[in-house]
């Protein structure tokens, strides 16, 4: 158990440390000396939890994800089976999307521009999780009798997490003429998903 702990406690330092340095300094530039430097890790302390650079940030990625996941599950607790808990615990962190200073969009930008096998490999996983967590939140909802039996599940998921990338990708062009909005995509999904009365 303290065992696990600990390596608990140096994975997120690891991570945190990894996020400041993305925000000072941006991904491209963020070097494991930085890291080593920053967080006390040594560097075979570092390779004990990845395996490169690209892996380390899908790491990034995938806390990004379970943060919003935790929030979805909190809103299903707490929501006493209605589709405003669940549904704010993800719509928090939709104007995110079009940030381009924030860490997970960066992160992504910067997977998403490498060619390399093993950036390639990272971005592939982070969709196909991505989009399987999308599909337990809509069965989760039907489960409860909140959202339709009628949605399909797969491809409502696999839209949405289109829209969210397309979304983060459009936060790098730097254009006032977006006609569709996080608050627009918020909209969509109440629309798709909210049981007709």
């Amino acid at each position: 158990m303290k065992r696990e702990l600990k390596r608990q406690q140096t994975q997120q330092l690891l991570l945190n440390t990894t996020i400041e340095l993305i925000r000072e300094k941006g991904c491209e530039k963020t070097t494991f000396s930085d890291i080593m430097e920053r967080s006390g890790l040594s560097k075979g302390a570092i390779f004990h939890y990845v395996k490169s650079k690209e892996e380390l940030l899908a790491m990034v990625l995938q806390q990004s994800l379970e943060e919003t996941n935790s929030r979805f599950y909190q809103g299903v607790a707490d929501a006493n089976q209605e589709f405003a808990g669940p549904m704010s615990g993800i719509s928090q962190n939709l104007p995110t999307l079009e940030d381009s200073q924030n860490v997970t969009n960066q992160v992504f930008m910067y997977l998403l521009g490498k060619s390399d096998e093993s950036a390639v490999k990272e971005i592939t996983k982070f969709y196909e999780h991505v989009l399987q967590v999308s599909r337990q939140w809509i069965e989760e909802g039907q489960k409860h009798g909140v959202i339709p039996q009628t949605v399909d599940a797969g491809k409502t998921a696999d839209l949405f997490v289109l829209i969210s990338m397309g979304l983060r990708v459009r936060g790098f062009i730097q254009t006032d003429s977006a006609a569709f909005r996080a608050e627009d995509f918020t909209e969509l999904i109440t629309r798709l998903l909210q049981p007709r009365s």
